[in-house]
């Protein structure tokens, strides 16, 4: 659980339950880059039908904001704002509908501002700095990232010995390929991945849908050791 010790920031009871729940729903977290809000409610639907509840729209294109208001109309859909890196981001995202935040990194004053606001928090680090900075502000859920040009697996099991509360969603590199063998660690609570809705098909021609929802099923039958 994450914690409320530090000097400097914490965590609301009902925000940290919320965002291990969260990161329970599903093993695998789609991280989505969309850039045609059109496509936003087929995908989504077509991710949910498969059993991945819980999906990350990235800040990566004009239309982000409009796609998490879409998607968050999906039934069963939990959307959440990716690549959000600063309070402004953070006050727009909330505004769309976000229901949880995922940041590439950690930074005091976005970690202070998405504390205040009791929004379930998923900040990135890439080593152990980044982890100890987290935990003064009351934080032990991370995103590692990008997992696989941070070192992959040998670095995160370096990074988890000495931090034994923390938990990792690891993304950046992830695949369908090597996602069973993060899982496998027990301090891995899930994946975060690029491959369920490929890009540019989901834009330049429309989604998959059918596609999209067959990767969905692969991945939500993964299972974790946590």
């Amino acid at each position: 659980m994450q914690n409320s010790r530090a000097g400097g920031g914490t965590i609301t009871p009902g925000a940290v339950s919320e965002i291990d729940r969260i990161l329970a729903l599903s093993p695998v977290i789609p991280v989505l880059v969309v850039h045609d809000a059109a496509h936003a409610r087929s995908i989504a639907e077509a991710l949910v039908a498969g059993g991945l509840r819980v999906l990350e729209v990235t800040l990566r294109t004009e239309a982000a904001l409009e796609i998490i208001r879409e998607m968050s109309r999906v039934e069963g859909a939990v959307v959440g704002a990716g690549t959000v890196l600063n309070q402004g981001d953070l006050e727009a995202s909330l505004a769309a509908g976000a229901r949880f935040i995922v940041s590439p990194g950690l930074t005091e004053g976005l970690g202070r501002a998405a504390i205040a606001s009791g929004v379930p928090f998923l900040p990135g680090i890439a080593n152990s700095g980044d982890i100890m900075r987290g935990l003064d502000l009351g934080l032990d859920r991370f995103k590692f990232f990008p997992a696989v040009a941070s070192g992959g697996i040998k670095a995160l099991r370096a990074l988890a010995a000495p931090f034994g509360r923390v938990r990792f969603c690891p993304t950046g590199g992830v695949d369908v390929a090597s996602a069973p063998e993060w899982l496998a660690l027990p301090f891995v609570a899930c994946v975060g991945g690029s491959w369920l809705v490929p890009s540019p098909a989901a834009d330049a021609h429309g989604p998959d849908v059918a596609e999209i929802r067959r990767r969905a099923t692969q991945a939500a039958k993964l299972t974790r050791n946590s």
